[in-house]
């Protein structure tokens, strides 16, 4: 058995009771760490679950889980996804090579961005495509992002804006020698997203996210310390969020309902 499991948002205390039991039942418990990250050590995870939690990197997760899969054929197997196990295609690709294996799996769903998004008061329907906001390099500064914002904003709909995260990650020079070695992790802020859209909007130049435009960012969304501001993009570039994870939503035209959860977060500095 393969136990796709959703871990939640928050830190080892947001798996469902049906998930725990499931990892606790399980020979082999492996942890997702590409896709997204949670906010404690694994030690944490360790202490609660009582199984050794081994860390699955973007390696491991796109070329070399065979033999995870290998062995869920005749051992219970989890694999923890931080978030609900589908809400990255990565996870779909993984269930269907275990079903063409013959292995059994099962699914464990729990919150993620995408539903918890709706603490901003602004109505789930009214979304239209998520996107996510990639990290510019000197030589490389896509622009479909952009293009699915002006779509959005064609329909009149909220855009949930996912940030780029950078773990285990090799810079091009390591890469093409071959050296294992590892830049440090690295997360889109708020403010970084917002930068990169500016930029993007005075090269294109079709409205959707000038410095009036607006917005509320989001961070560390379902913990103690969680973060919801609303105001301009030129607002939000001067907040401090603080540390990760950020996401962003640029708002299309608001409900009455809407507007007032806009204004209760607006930002008052």
């Amino acid at each position: 058995m393969l136990y796709l499991v959703g871990l939640g948002l928050g830190d080892h205390k947001d798996i469902t009771v049906r998930g725990l039991e499931a990892v606790r039942s399980c020979d082999f418990v492996y942890l997702e760490h590409y896709t997204s990250i949670l906010m404690v050590d694994t030690d944490k995870l360790v202490e609660l679950y009582g199984r050794e939690v081994i860390v699955a990197d973007r390696e491991f997760v796109e070329s070399g889980c065979e033999g995870m899969l290998e062995q869920a054929r005749d051992h219970k197997v989890a694999f923890l996804v931080v978030g609900d196990p589908f809400a990255a295609t990565t996870h779909s690709d993984l269930f269907l090579r275990a079903r063409t294996m013959g292995v059994e799996t099962e699914i464990i769903h729990n919150a993620s961005i995408m539903s918890a998004v709706g603490a901003t008061g602004l109505q789930m329907y009214r979304f239209g495509q998520t996107i996510t906001i990639v990290y510019f390099t000197e030589t490389w500064k896509p622009e479909s992002f952009y293009d699915r914002l002006v779509e959005n904003k064609k329909m009149d709909q909220h855009s949930l804006c996912l940030l780029d995260l950078k773990v285990k990650e090799q810079s091009i020079e390591n890469l093409m020698k071959g050296n294992k070695v590892y830049e440090p992790p690295r997360f889109m802020t708020v403010n970084e997203a917002v930068e990169q859209l500016l930029y993007l909007e005075e090269k294109r130049g079709e409205g959707v996210c000038t410095p009036d435009t607006l917005a509320m960012g989001l961070a560390r969304v379902g913990t103690s310390t969680q973060d919801i501001s609303s105001g301009t993009l030129a607002e939000l570039l001067k907040h401090d969020f603080g540390g990760p994870l950020h996401s962003l939503v640029i708002c299309g035209s608001m409900h009455v309902l809407e507007q007032e959860m806009f204004d209760f977060y607006r930002i008052r500095e």
